[in-house]
């Protein structure tokens, strides 16, 4: 098989499920997801029509938590898209731009439709993932500002139409401080008002991922959002790879933390269903995590230091996007090479619950962490046993 027909690989859920039956589908769900029963969500006629005649998948699923007696169910629903780009990218800026708007709305229709009380968008979302080039014009020109930029104009009315709240990771240009330009994810909240942005904390340096040539690292710590929904988070593409990052959004109050991500094939996909699956369980929280589709194309050829040919593409964004909850139950993956929307229906009293059944928050002894990265981050002597 060679590397084209493996990025052509559709789905590996959807393997496994035409391989196995019956009770060896079963055993392999309770291994691999978490739980026997996928709980898949009955989703209308029409968002079914609307995504297969705009070439999209659509699917839904159900994370229940457990009855209280003292607590009502917070269940709201959340939804992830992830997409490729419309047009080629020689294409005027303009209209690259305005053709992902077109695509993108009708899977945010879908989205709301279906009420989606939050949903998040991927890394990037209205631009190709050009950082690879490390050209400045013209991919420069798709950073826009967080409050009225283009990408958040649009986006509002879907916000409003949908009472639904919405994150959208965009490229900002700051025009006020130096028209500096930042990897930042934007909220919106139901009533098309901005509540904030969150400015991506690590940069890659690895393969063509060559982002710092255009912004470094963020400077807005690890805030989250309280929206009408639920507390939410957003740890942008790269800061998956880090734990403490996780973790920060999580002693925050986070509830729920969006990973709005662009990935390749050959660099991270054996690490895709891990990293965010394992914070979920790390921090008694949800986790989404949203990766794009495709090969983008550019006009011209790049190299980043490694040897190999120049090229002019990155490589396979494989899509895969899914969802995780607090006790390490997760959703099928959408796609690998197909635009999609996932819906989960999650009851927020589970992150509670899974903090009192594990008591991961009691028993992460912060202290004994802090002194001991206090002192390595001051220089001192490491707590290393040497042999005599």
């Amino acid at each position: 098989m060679d590397s084209t027909e493996k990025q052509n690989i559709k789905s590996i859920d959807k393997i496994i499920v035409t391989s196995l039956k019956n009770e060896e589908l079963q055993e392999f769900n309770r291994i691999f997801y978490g739980r026997v029963d996928q709980h898949t969500l009955a989703l209308k006629d029409s968002s079914l029509k609307l995504a297969a005649s705009n070439h999209f998948e659509i699917s839904g699923y159900d994370f229940p938590g457990h009855t209280e007696e003292t607590r009502s169910p917070r269940k709201i629903r959340i939804g992830i898209i992830q997409h490729s780009i419309a047009i080629s990218t020689n294409k005027p800026i303009k209209q690259q731009r305005e053709a992902i708007f077109m695509k993108v709305s009708k899977l945010i229709e879908a989205a709301g439709e279906e009420g989606v009380n939050v949903l998040c968008l991927q890394e990037a979302w209205s631009m190709p993932f050009a950082f690879c080039t490390r050209e400045k014009i013209p991919w420069c020109e798709f950073a826009e500002n967080v409050t009225d930029g283009l990408s958040t104009q649009f986006l509002k009315s879907f916000a409003i139409k949908y009472n639904m709240v919405i994150i959208s990771p965009i490229l900002e240009r700051d025009e006020f401080r130096g028209d500096l330009i930042w990897n930042t994810a934007v909220v919106i909240n139901e009533k098309g008002i901005v509540m904030g942005s969150h400015r991506k904390n690590h940069i890659p340096r690895v393969g063509d991922f060559n982002e710092s040539t255009y912004y470094f690292e963020g400077n807005t710590g690890h805030p989250v959002f309280e929206t009408k929904y639920g507390r939410i988070a957003i740890n942008i593409c790269y800061g998956r790879h880090h734990p403490l990052n996780w973790l920060m959004f999580g002693l925050n109050g986070a509830e729920v933390v969006f990973n709005p991500s662009a990935t390749v094939s050959g660099l991270s996909e054996h690490l895709w269903a891990i990293e965010a699956r394992n914070a979920a369980i790390a921090n008694s929280y949800f986790t989404c995590a949203i990766n794009r589709v495709g090969t983008e194309i550019f006009p011209n050829e790049f190299t980043s230091g490694d040897g190999k040919q120049a090229h002019n593409d990155f490589g396979h964004f494989y899509g895969s996007s899914y969802v995780t909850a607090p006790d390490g139950t997760r959703t099928p993956s959408l796609s690998r090479t197909m635009d999609g929307l996932l819906i989960s229906q999650i009851d927020l009293n589970m992150c509670r619950q899974i903090k009192d059944k594990w008591g991961f928050a009691m028993t992460q002894r912060l202290d004994m962490y802090a002194r001991s990265l206090s002192k390595y981050v001051e220089g001192k002597e490491l707590q290393l046993v040497k042999d005599k």
